[in-house]
């Protein structure tokens, strides 16, 4: 499989535009050669292959980041609380990740609100559940079209 039609699949994984993909990868008549590319095996082999990649990845982030809220340090957090005379380096490096709200009222006092650590546990175990289960999504139905290709290229029909 060539370079160019290796970025075909990922555009395509991407977009789910033949088209668009094949224009995107360089191809000089995607009308033609987009349609044309799918209908190659090893073309929804590896279309398939970037999808369960993508989806596992995209999972695996939310997941991290759910994870980053519920088990998240918050010592940077008091650390904004109670230095009065930081720097805007020093609190560019700080993980502010785990606040959902900061405000400072006009009596000078600053209120700090943390997001629910328990509910970004449960989101957590909702990602275990769904993923033991089959998502309807883009990346889904690119695999399932591309499996009934596979099948009609064995059964010999177009």
């Amino acid at each position: 499989m060539s370079e160019k039609e290796k970025t075909f699949c990922e555009y395509f994984a991407l977009w789910g535009d033949a088209v668009r993909a094949a224009d995107s990868a360089g191809y000089e008549n995607p009308k033609k050669d987009g349609p044309q590319l799918l209908c190659r095996a090893d073309i929804r082999k590896k279309i398939n292959a970037i999808c369960e990649t993508m989806i596992k990845s995209s999972q695996a982030r939310a997941c991290l980041g759910y994870e980053r809220l519920a088990l998240g340090k918050v010592t940077d957090a008091i650390k904004l609380l109670y230095c009065e005379n930081l720097s805007d380096d020093e609190i560019e490096k700080l993980d502010l990740t785990n606040i959902s709200e900061i405000k400072k009222p006009k009596d000078g006092a600053m209120e700090i609100k943390f997001f629910d650590r328990l509910k970004a546990l449960e989101k957590m175990g909702d990602f275990d559940k769904e993923s033991s289960k089959k998502q309807g999504s883009l990346f889904d139905a690119i695999k399932n079209g591309a499996k009934a290709l596979e099948k009609a290229d064995d059964y010999g029909e177009d």
